[in-house]
């Protein structure tokens, strides 16, 4: 994870530890921590970013598409999503897992110069990324297939074996919280993952701090 997203997830953190989040809490599905919900996404440009320039892509390709310029669409992605709308739900999660997770992982600053990049679908098709453009690939992908957005979210974890932060995505299905995962090849359900800490989520609508266990 990058550096300006480590100071990010470090303030957080401090936060937590500080118990500077008030009001009130439930117990979360997500590794089973509890969680405090936020409505204000101001905290996350990059994150705002992302959702303006996939919209506006999308705004893009519908409009070469009418005009029949193939070549101003979403490269295979749409094509892609296509072949399996017709899937089972479970199916369509674990082929889009398996499409995002066959790129390979490249570094912020090998793919912009930069030390903190949030890809949208077609960047991360055309420069691949880190962990959380994975994860932001998976959500817009099934998002696009019609899967509801409040089910998802792009989760910061403490990765405690590996001491350092890092980003998967979430998703709730019939009561179990499933993970999509650039490191681990197979969608698993939270309550066989022991070495996440979540520190905080977020979808299009809110975001939610992730407080220790009782």
């Amino acid at each position: 994870m990058p550096p300006k997203m480590q100071r990010l997830f470090l303030f957080l953190l401090l936060l937590v530890s500080l118990n500077a989040f008030s009001g009130n809490t439930a117990v979360s599905p997500l590794f089973g921590y509890q969680e405090s919900i936020k409505s204000s996404l101001d905290l996350f440009p990059q994150w705002l970013s992302v959702l303006e320039r996939h919209q506006q892509k999308l705004l893009d390709d519908s409009r070469c598409a009418a005009e029949n310029k193939k070549e101003c669409r979403v490269d295979g992605w749409l094509s892609f999503i296509e072949s399996i709308k017709a899937l089972p739900e479970l199916e369509q999660i674990h082929k889009v897992n398996e499409y995002a997770n066959n790129r390979p992982y490249v570094l912020d600053k090998d793919n912009y110069s930069i030390d903190d990049y949030w890809a949208t679908p077609d960047e991360f098709l055309q420069h691949n990324g880190d962990c959380e453009d994975f994860a932001i690939m998976k959500m817009l992908s099934l998002k696009q297939l019609g899967v509801d957005v409040n089910r998802m979210r792009v989760v910061v974890v403490q990765d405690t074996n590996l001491r350092i932060p890092h980003a998967v995505m979430s998703i709730d299905r019939d009561g179990e919280t499933l993970i999509l995962d650039n490191q681990i090849k197979e969608v698993i359900s939270d309550k066989y993952i022991y070495h996440y800490v979540p520190v905080y989520s977020i979808n299009e609508k809110s975001w939610w701090m992730h407080l220790p266990k009782n």
